[in-house]
């Protein structure tokens, strides 16, 4: 077995816990039941390690096997790094029939044009996404597959999800995904974390939304007018407004974890009382990030308990209604151009 086979695999025994190692060994198939059987689960992962490139050498495994233990693995837990989503524009008229096989070739043929040592794996999951497993190298070197780069798409859609991409590799994989899918152009969506679930459903729109201008008489219902007889009408009011308000901007349902948003600022700075910042023509930047464990449930919940003042600021609605969590906010200038909302 080659030393970047051996390598791999030890790095894939050291990264996935010994909770998930059996169950993805078994989903592999490429240890007979006997070896699987003989396994040892509470050794240390370096005689773990040794015991599995044994087995894999025994069965005259290659490095695509390795690699294919490395794919099913990141497919079922995929919150591993962070993700990027980005979005494909213009499409051209054949886009809508473009099936599994014709963008396999489509990809890879253009991407191997591109670069002249580069391995390409791909994936189709259950709910239709295509995963892509890409070992960059260049002229000089062989590719790379202790730091691939992933790469989730769903076909007939235009939405593309990157994790471990550089500047340089983006470029060449922005080419060959154009032309796989039959577009002109992908952009940034301006929407990234470690959760993959949550900004895929967020930018797809998966999840339960619900934005209507009135809530049925249910939602009043539901509210606790009933259980606290003791409080005013107006604050009983109050309360049922601030939770209709929350629900519009974030919707009722189940939010997607989102783990945080980042305005940019660039606007003036407004002080009667400093006028050195004042006074500068330059923007005054800063860079304001919100963090949580489920940030939509967060804010959702700050406006209906009166945490956050209501209605919403646009500020905060946007993150759901644009499926973005970056933002660039600028002063409102006269004219065509001005910015009336958080804009990029």
């Amino acid at each position: 077995m080659e030393d970047q086979m051996k390598s791999l695999l030890r790095q894939l025994v050291r990264r996935i816990p010994i909770r998930f190692l059996k169950v993805t060994l078994e989903k592999w198939g490429r240890l007979t039941v006997a070896q699987q059987q003989n396994i040892d689960f509470t050794q240390t992962k370096w005689a773990l390690a040794d015991e599995l490139i044994a087995y894999s050498e025994e069965n005259r495994l290659t490095l695509r096997h390795i690699t294919e233990l490395e794919m099913i693995y990141v497919i079922d837990n995929p919150n591993q790094g962070m993700w990027h989503a980005f979005q494909l524009v213009d499409p051209e008229s054949d886009a809508p029939a473009v099936e599994l096989m014709q963008f396999k070739e489509q990809f890879k043929s253009h991407l191997n044009e591109l670069v002249r040592n580069v391995s390409v794996k791909m994936k189709k999951n259950t709910d239709e996404a295509v995963w892509i497993r890409i070992a960059w190298g260049d002229s000089c070197s062989r590719p790379n597959n202790m730091r691939p780069t992933y790469v989730v798409h769903y076909l007939q859609t235009p939405y593309v999800f990157v994790t471990r991409l550089t500047s340089k590799q983006k470029t060449l994989l922005s080419q060959a995904m154009i032309i796989a899918t039959r577009h002109q152009a992908i952009k940034d969506a301006h929407l990234s974390g470690r959760n993959f679930s949550a900004i895929r459903d967020l930018l797809m729109q998966e999840y339960e939304q619900v934005f209507p201008a009135k809530y049925p008489s249910a939602l009043v219902e539901r509210n606790q007018i009933a259980a606290l007889p003791n409080i005013e009408r107006e604050q009983a009011e109050a309360e049922v407004n601030r939770l209709q308000m929350a629900c519009e901007a974030f919707g009722g349902g189940k939010l997607p974890q989102l783990q945080s948003v980042v305005y940019k600022l660039e606007t003036k700075f407004k002080d009667p009382s400093n006028q050195t910042f004042t006074e500068r023509e330059k923007p005054f930047n800063c860079v304001v990030t919100f963090t949580s464990k489920n940030l939509l449930e967060s804010l959702r919940h700050c406006a209906s308990s009166g945490i956050a003042s209501t209605p919403i600021t646009p500020l905060l609605s946007s993150i759901p209604r644009r499926g973005r969590n970056y933002f660039v906010i600028t002063d409102k200038v006269s004219g065509p151009s001005s910015q009336i909302n958080p804009t990029v």
